[in-house]
């Protein structure tokens, strides 16, 4: 994945050497690595890819809040988000003059009111390459990669005045579309048809967002017709789903024993996670973006008032539509970092509706199934993972007679759900050695429907 560094007063910009992946819009910054460097200061040469930086990105930076800023001063060829340190993008427009119109029209502009602020420059590359058509990367001359559709290309009005170049967003849709699109675990939407993002000129309808196939991005989708109007921007709340959105509050963590990775290891049984953060004014307490209200639902009704590590954890609904990038962390206790990004991780259970449909939602047990572990497992292997997690070893365990020789799977049995609990958080996800390849499993957890280990399994 390319490197771009935040442009700050004492940094170069340069795109950094890929690292082998062409896939994505990262891919596209490839072929400048050799690019000459420029400092502050240094006299820009015009050109014809602007590079611009979002400060203060409150909202969702997708390709259609780009182009739909850009269009109004010319023809945009292709546009490329990328966020390592920060949120920025480039334009590519058909010539030096819309090029320069944009950069002098847009330069200081809030593309919302109080916030997203641009800083525009030239950038070094004289083209740019896109591998597909997505809500971070879009190339308007081939509309054959990737994606089927263009985002919309509604003019936005923008002048010296220095007025939000955009509305605030309203509402946002609540029907999912599991994992698709969205920008770097934002709120999905833009070229397939976000659910009406940006407020339209005209009450009660779908925003500029809403172009496209429906079905919305991943987390906060369209209203499933199209164009992908929200329910929620036309004024009408969602059936069966709690308007606080996607966003789950955490309190009552022991903040010696869990971090991300752990609450990721918890809370992905019941949905697709985002984001998860957490609040340094606050010992104990995180937020999770999850995939959709749902998700954040079914964890409520499962978790809420859970007791592990000594500690009562209590949910509730945020009232925060996604989390922001959180550019510099803090460290836990254990040293990991406060906030971790889990857009696109393969551990997300939900990625696809066949994913979705083998999750068996239940609540807390004290046995666990695990699955996707080497053929051939030992009960000591297993106990081993546990121990070195610093967590009670199951008291029971029965393998299940396999199927087939690609992998294992079995129950575990706790004297009580706490030690479940604790188990699954530290266990799941866990690597386990293959004998057959220097790849390990990735051991999978969850809950059991079973009161109790059956002293035969059936065949």
């Amino acid at each position: 994945m390319s490197n771009v560094h935040y442009y700050t007063d004492n940094d170069y910009y340069t795109p950094d050497q890929n690292d082998g992946d062409n896939n994505g819009p990262y891919g596209g910054f490839s072929d400048y690595d050799n690019q000459p460097r420029r400092r502050k200061g240094e006299p820009e040469t015009p050109n014809h890819v602007l590079l611009m930086t979002i400060l203060n990105p409150a909202y969702p930076i997708t390709v259609d809040v780009i182009h739909t800023i850009c269009q109004p001063y010319g023809n945009v060829l292709r546009i490329v988000i990328f966020k390592k340190n920060g949120v920025q993008a480039m334009v590519e427009f058909d010539g030096i003059d819309p090029a320069t119109r944009a950069r002098e029209g847009l330069q200081g502009a809030d593309i919302y009111s109080g916030c997203c602020t641009l800083r525009i420059e030239y950038a070094k590359p004289s083209k740019l390459n896109v591998y597909k058509n997505d809500a971070e990367s879009w190339d308007f001359t081939n509309p054959n990669v990737g994606m089927k559709e263009p985002p919309s290309s509604s003019s936005t009005s923008s002048g010296s005045s220095r007025p939000p170049l955009l509305q605030e967003p309203r509402g946002f849709g609540m029907n999912v579309s599991p994992f698709r699109g969205g920008m770097n675990g934002q709120m999905g939407g833009g070229p397939r048809g976000g659910g009406g993002l940006f407020n339209s000129p005209m009450p009660d309808s779908g925003g500029l967002m809403g172009s496209g196939q429906g079905q919305g991005g991943p987390f906060m989708g369209g209203a499933g017709g199209p164009g992908g109007a929200s329910l929620s921007a036309m004024g009408q709340p969602q059936p069966g789903l709690p308007q606080q959105g996607a966003v789950l509050m955490v309190y009552g963590l022991n903040k010696d024993k869990m971090n991300a990775d752990r609450i990721f290891n918890l809370l992905c049984l019941y949905g697709n996670i985002v984001r998860i953060k957490f609040l340094k004014t606050k010992e104990g307490c995180a937020m999770v973006q999850m995939g959709d209200a749902l998700a954040v639902e079914r964890a409520v009704a499962n978790l809420n008032n859970t007791t592990f590590f000594g500690c009562k954890m209590q949910l509730g609904y945020s009232k925060q539509a996604f989390l922001a990038d959180v550019q510099q962390p803090y460290d836990l206790p254990d040293g990991t970092p406060s906030f971790k990004d889990y857009m696109g991780n393969k551990n997300n259970r939900f990625i696809n509706p066949e994913m979705a449909s083998k999750n068996r939602i239940q609540p807390p047990s004290k046995i666990l199934h695990f699955f996707n572990t080497p053929p051939g497992l030992d009960e000591e292997t297993l106990k081993q993972v546990f121990l070195e997690g610093e967590v009670v070893e199951p008291k029971s365990i029965k393998l299940f007679p396999s199927k087939t020789e690609r992998s294992s799977s079995g129950l575990l049995e706790f004297n009580n759900i706490s030690e479940a609990l604790e188990a699954l958080v530290v266990g799941n996800h866990a690597p386990i050695p293959n004998p057959n390849s220097k790849f390990p499993f990735i051991m999978k957890l969850c809950f059991s429907s079973s009161r109790h280990i059956p002293n035969k399994m059936a065949e």
